[in-house]
C-alpha cells in the first residue's frame, strides 16, 4: 500500500519522525548532546580495525554515576583484577571448609563432605559437645 505524501509525514514510521526535542516529548524532554558534543573512544587495546558498534559517545561528565561504573567494569583489566579477587575469596573459603573438616569426627576420617554436609556436621559435633559439658 502505497501513502501519499502527506499520509506518510503523519504516520509513525521512523523515517518521518520528527528530530526536534519538542516534538519528541514536549518541553522538558532533556538532550544530552548531539553529535558535535561526542569524542571518538579511545582504545587501550584491540586489534585497531574498528568496527565497533558505539564508535562515539557523549563527552564523560554527561554519563550517569551507573553508566560510568558499567563502562569502568567492561575494562579487560577490571575483569581480570575481578577474576583474581574472587580465585583468592573463593580459595580462602574452601580452606576454612578444609580446617573445620579436619576437626569433626567421621568414620572414615579421610571420608569426602560436601560443604554443607561439614556445616551439618560441624552443628550436630557442637550440640553434642554443649550436651557434654552439661552433663
Amino acid at each position: 500500500m502505497m501513502l501519499s505524501p502527506d499520509q506518510a509525514a503523519d504516520s509513525d514510521h521512523p523515517s518521518s519522525a520528527h528530530s526536534d526535542p519538542e516534538s519528541l516529548g514536549g518541553t522538558d524532554t532533556k538532550v544530552l548532546g548531539s553529535v558535535s558534543d561526542l569524542e571518538p573512544v579511545e582504545e587501550a587495546e584491540g586489534d585497531g580495525k574498528g568496527g565497533s558498534r558505539s564508535a562515539l559517545y557523549p563527552h564523560p561528565q554527561q554519563l550517569s554515576r551507573e553508566e560510568k561504573r558499567r563502562r569502568r567494569r567492561a575494562t579487560a583489566k577490571y575483569r581480570s583484577a575481578h577474576a583474581t579477587r574472587e580465585r583468592i575469596r573463593v580459595e580462602a573459603f574452601n580452606l576454612a571448609f578444609a580446617e573445620l573438616r579436619k576437626l569433626l569426627p567421621t568414620l572414615p576420617p579421610d571420608k569426602k563432605l560436601s560443604k554443607i554436609e561439614i556445616l551439618r556436621l560441624a552443628i550436630c559435633y557442637i550440640s553434642y559437645l554443649n550436651h557434654v559439658l552439661d552433663v
